[in-house]
């Protein structure tokens, strides 16, 4: 109970002294015009304020991954904490807090472009295909996740291919409307219904006397899957996702000044940390590791979501903690579609103003997502776990790269960016299903090596950026009086 307690409140503290600090060395301007002013176009440039971009911006990020991973991460035991804790601190609101600002400050330019500026063409395209495969993972898995989730709230009493069809009507809607329209005018709702779930989850806990483990550092996985790499592409959301980055971006078209980032980037990736530190420790509690890996094999963890939530909440109180877990998904598959339409667009330089030209993207690319329902769910998380932790490591390049630039402490994203790599090049060497399989010794050399010339290339072209004397940030003009809102 320690342990969790400690937790919580090192999460909480870190927004007020450690994002403090990453927002000083940014330097957020309040002076200079956001995007959404300075490319007002009603459908994606919006100014919304700050409570609503916050809100969003923490539905958007916040999955069934910090739901899902922590579940599976607690196969590990209490070490998983450990990775929340730092990541989310250390690794993840830096990642989201530099990807939303860095974006602002370049009219809200979504990741391949950001990659294209500051780590070159080809990084561009590279990061294009690895956003637009992720986005679309994303979007396909937090289909039938929802669809899973609701098929076993109601007994099957409506057919799951019934219930997919009708998410992705959803779907099509969010992606293709203005962004005021749905998106900001149902997420106040939905968050009250995740947060009223999550905090009865983990009221329940406490209140029903159950022990929370306390910190231990054993891996306790019933499979005995290596700690490294393999929990730190387990619990992503949570700890750190590049998912975010391709959601920052959004909201950073809608945000009305620099100075609210750190409570909408920073803080919201703080609490997506503290729900996922409470399904990591109701997973743990509720089960041990061998009854939660069968739970897991037989349904996937929307079962374990099922029976933790009524074990803890009981039939009434249970129902809302799982459709709290069902608005999780649905509000950041709706944004994925909505961000994959986004970046394509700025690839073929397609303006978004008209709704056929939203609409000939978003068909095509529908088609190929509803397609992938069809393959293995086990599959598709895993190919989503290892594109979203290498879009997170790509994202704390550019980041590390801007700051490197301007001559800033780059440290606070070149450390995270560093680790990560690692660790997605060793589980790409190391797991016979993705990757080559070779020996656990092996990978990890092979990880550190790869690792070690990834940063060596890293300097060298930042290097090469300042005498080149790179411009960073986008020339906007100040805002106007009617648009310095707090």
């Amino acid at each position: 109970m320690v342990t969790f307690f400690v937790a919580i409140l090192a999460l909480v503290a870190a927004y007020f002294t450690y994002g403090k600090y990453v927002e000083k060395v940014f330097g957020p301007n309040e002076q200079r015009q956001t995007p959404a002013y300075a490319n007002k176009d009603g459908v994606d440039y919006v100014p919304m304020n700050k409570q609503k971009n916050a809100l969003i911006q923490l539905l958007n990020i916040a999955g069934t991954g910090p739901i899902f991973g922590p579940i599976m991460g607690a196969l590990y035991g209490p070490a998983a904490f450990l990775w929340i804790v730092l990541g989310s601190i250390f690794a993840g609101a830096v990642h989201d807090y530099l990807t939303g600002m860095i974006s602002i400050r370049n009219r809200g330019a979504h990741i391949p472009e950001l990659a294209g500026k500051f780590l070159g063409k080809v990084s561009r395209h590279l990061v294009n295909v690895f956003a637009l495969l992720l986005l679309l993972l994303v979007g396909t898995v937090f289909v039938t996740t929802p669809a899973t989730l609701l098929h076993n709230l109601i007994d099957g009493k409506v057919a799951l291919i019934a219930i997919i069809f009708v998410i992705f009507a959803y779907y099509i809607l969010s992606t293709i409307l203005p962004i005021d329209k749905i998106i900001g005018r149902i997420y106040p709702f939905l968050g009250a219904l995740l947060l009223l779930g999550t905090i009865g989850v983990g009221a329940a806990l406490l209140i029903k006397g159950y022990t929370i483990p306390e910190l231990s550092l054993t891996n306790m996985h019933p499979a005995d899957l290596p700690i490294f790499p393999i929990l730190f592409l387990t619990i992503t959301c949570g700890a750190l996702s590049g998912f975010h980055a391709t959601q920052s971006p959004l909201i950073s078209r809608t945000t009305q000044n620099e100075k609210q980032g750190r409570y909408i980037f920073y803080g919201m990736m703080i609490a997506e940390g503290i729900i996922a530190m409470i399904w990591a420790a109701a997973a743990m509690t509720v089960f041990d590791g061998q009854s939660l890996q069968e739970l897991i094999n037989e349904g996937t963890a929307s079962l374990v979501v099922n029976e933790v939530s009524m074990t803890l909440l009981g039939a009434v109180g249970g129902t809302i903690a799982v459709l709290g877990a069902v608005v999780l998904p649905i509000t950041s598959g709706d944004t994925a579609f909505r961000a994959a339409r986004n970046i394509i667009a700025d690839y073929i330089s397609m303006n978004q103003t008209k709704m056929a030209k939203r609409l000939a993207i978003a068909i095509p690319m529908f088609l190929v997502s509803y397609w992938l329902t069809t393959i293995d769910f086990n599959i598709l998380w895993r190919y989503f776990s290892f594109a979203n932790q290498g879009t997170a490591a790509l994202a704390l390049w550019i980041g590390t790269m801007y700051l490197f630039v301007k001559k800033k402490n780059y440290f606070i994203a070149l450390i995270p960016a560093v680790f990560i790599s690692d660790m997605v090049l060793t589980y790409i060497l190391y797991d016979s299903n993705l990757g080559f399989g070779l020996s656990y010794q092996a990978a990890h050399t092979g990880g550190i090596i790869m690792t070690a010339a990834i940063t060596a290339l890293f300097f060298w072209k930042g290097s090469k950026n300042k005498k080149e004397n790179v411009a960073v940030d986008m020339e906007v003009p100040p805002l106007r009086k009617a648009e310095k809102i707090n």
